[in-house]
């Protein structure tokens, strides 16, 4: 099997992180930042919104299993590409909708899939599609987060369940949970 990487942001990487582990061939989630212009950035740097750096996700999946166009679709329909530099309470640009594309063909499918997400909205669709640039994975805590602490953790809980039941609503042909 080999795996390919889709790098993308769509708010703070807890939540997204959440609905990518429930994916069919999703073979890995890492949370983390990309972007900036820091070199190894921490989650307090990165959220002073001075670096330049999205919280993002990296996700290693089957394409055989999944396409990295389902990857993008699954992630317009789990947040709200229409909001500029914030999803929900959490504001800055290193909450910005973002694709990071590692190779042309991704970025075409990038851009196709923003066409996608704007025939569902009435609002524009400001996802930006951003030239890869270096990840640093977030520190430890953050990874797994919504198996470990999360669930005791009230913005999460008010968050990641509703996108949870977005996934499950739209894609419950993908997720591992619906299948068991």
């Amino acid at each position: 099997m080999a795996i390919e990487y889709a790098t993308l942001g769509g708010g703070c990487f807890w939540c997204t992180e959440a609905v990518f582990k429930d994916v069919i061939g999703v073979v890995s989630v890492e949370s983390g930042y990309t972007g900036g212009q820091v070199e190894n950035p921490t989650y307090r740097q990165v959220c002073s919104g001075e670096t330049g750096h999205a919280e993002a996700i990296r996700i290693g999946f089957d394409p055989e299993q999944v396409s990295y166009g389902d990857i993008l679709d699954i992630s317009f329909a789990t947040h709200d590409p229409t909001q500029l530099n914030r999803q929900g309470n959490d504001i800055g640009t290193q909450y910005r909708s973002v694709i990071f594309p590692a190779t042309p063909e991704q970025e075409q499918e990038a851009r196709a899939a923003i066409q996608r997400a704007q025939a569902n909205h009435e609002q524009p669709v400001v996802t930006t599609i951003e030239p890869p640039a270096t990840w640093y994975p977030a520190e430890a805590y953050h990874q797994d987060y919504w198996d470990g602490e999360g669930r005791q953790n009230l913005y999460c809980m008010a968050v990641i369940p509703p996108k949870l039941q977005k996934l499950r609503k739209s894609f419950a042909n993908r997720t591992k949970s619906l299948q068991q």
